[in-house]
């Protein structure tokens, strides 16, 4: 489904919301529709485009900045592109591998985690890469953390919204 780009008063992109959210923010008067997608919602005695950038009217103070990607699984598949990091493979059904394994005293941290097929993941087991004879197709480590990586696995399918983020 849609989705829109909200940004703060100053033009700052705070997140991405579902063109719901968007909707009721806009019915609330809470925000001014900047830029809008192809695609229309209809009423019974109403249409309209759906938003695509939304802008808040009154500025809002955020405590948390762009100064680090959130550690999570999902951030993990986005950096490595949803790619398996042994065979290269592209796959939505992807595991997290830990290139030293845990019980050889690897972390949990960014440095230490690949997206890896079941296949790959299997067949490395608990074994550090020398032992199983595999090789990564690239190092890990922490993403970037501006405003362009964030949001840049939405900009595919929103080109409108590269202005306000490119920016930041």
């Amino acid at each position: 489904m849609e989705q829109a780009l909200l940004l703060n008063a100053s033009y700052e992109p705070l997140k991405v919301v579902h063109w719901q959210k968007a909707i009721t923010l806009w019915c609330q008067g809470k925000v001014e529709v900047i830029a809008v997608h192809d695609r229309e919602v209809r009423a019974v005695s109403v249409s309209f485009k759906l938003p695509s950038v939304i802008r808040l009217l009154r500025f809002v103070r955020i405590k948390r900045r762009f100064d680090y990607v959130p550690f999570s699984r999902a951030n993990i598949y986005a950096r490595d592109e949803y790619t398996c990091q042994y065979c290269g493979y592209r796959t939505p059904h992807l595991t997290l591998d830990h290139v030293v394994p845990r019980r050889l005293g690897g972390q949990h941290i960014w440095d230490n985690l690949v997206a890896a097929c079941p296949q790959c993941n299997h067949r490395k087991g608990g074994r550090t890469l020398e032992q199983a004879q595999m090789h990564l197709l690239h190092h890990p480590s922490e993403p970037p953390s501006s405003a362009g990586y964030i949001f840049a696995r939405h900009l595919a399918q929103n080109e409108d919204w590269m202005p306000y983020i490119l920016g930041w």
